[in-house]
């Protein structure tokens, strides 16, 4: 197979919270040893490269920080290319280092966007100026439009639900499923779509964003999505295995 590049999501892909899914070790040094083009995509917006890093090394798995994009990474290339500079952010500090990197500054006067991530730190407050500001013309973005993570902790999408409820505005969405995010991890990585493979485990967010970006999509069973579930959705990712640890397309 022709493919040289690799986007793989991570959890329930290579991890599950922060234990190492059985093979993903030897799936990961098969694709450095073939000298793939490797990146590891995420929809969590509040680590950054280096935390993913070390999250990886706790796992006994050594890769470089630069292997790593983000959807807060994402979020900030995104704005950049956006007019306006000033944005009332709620988030963790991950988010707002990247914003900060792309020359935007953080206020809560009038501000150009609305950037919601996620945090532990959600308050009454937090969702009345968002949401003033955002009826206000502020643009409304968003870092992913998960709803929830393990055991149930709230995610990006729950957090903009009231705002969006509100004021009768829809964000943005910058991650997975959104084609914009593999697009600028393509980006990223100087890649291309035609000779790039992403592997995920969930069809409604990694197989239909690779879809969507025109990559060969690679759904492993060791996460959200089973074998069941492909006869529901309209279209079908390439190839399945059980974990990464099987797959054998380079």
């Amino acid at each position: 197979m022709n493919k040289k590049n690799l986007i793989c999501d991570i959890d329930g892909v290579i991890l599950h919270n922060n234990d190492l899914i059985p093979g993903a070790d030897g799936f990961i040094r098969r694709v450095l040893e073939q000298e793939m083009n490797l990146l590891f995509l995420t929809n969590y917006p509040a680590q950054t490269p280096k935390d993913l890093q070390n999250r990886f090394y706790s796992a006994g798995i050594m890769v470089p920080e630069s292997c790593f994009y983000t959807s807060a990474m994402a979020t900030a290339d995104f704005l950049k290319r956006q007019s306006g500079e000033k944005a009332f952010v709620i988030g963790e500090g991950a988010l707002i280092h990247e914003l900060y990197k792309a020359g935007f500054t953080i206020t809560d006067i009038d501000p150009d966007f609305v950037v919601v991530g996620e945090t532990r730190n959600y308050n009454w407050s937090m969702i009345q100026m968002a949401a003033k500001f955002v009826a206000g013309g502020a643009r409304f973005i968003a870092t992913n439009p998960d709803t929830h993570g393990p055991h149930m902790h709230p995610a990006c999408g729950a957090l903009c639900a009231p705002i969006e409820r509100m004021t009768g505005k829809k964000p943005f969405y910058v991650g997975k499923p959104s084609a914009w995010i593999v697009r600028a991890a393509l980006n990223h990585m100087d890649a291309h779509s035609e000779n790039t493979l992403i592997v995920g485990d969930n069809l409604r967010t990694d197989i239909l964003a690779g879809f969507q970006a025109g990559l060969e999509t690679v759904l492993v069973l060791t996460g959200v999505s089973q074998v069941a579930d492909i006869d529901k959705m309209p279209f079908r990712p390439q190839h399945v295995y059980a974990s990464v640890a099987e797959i054998d397309l380079f």
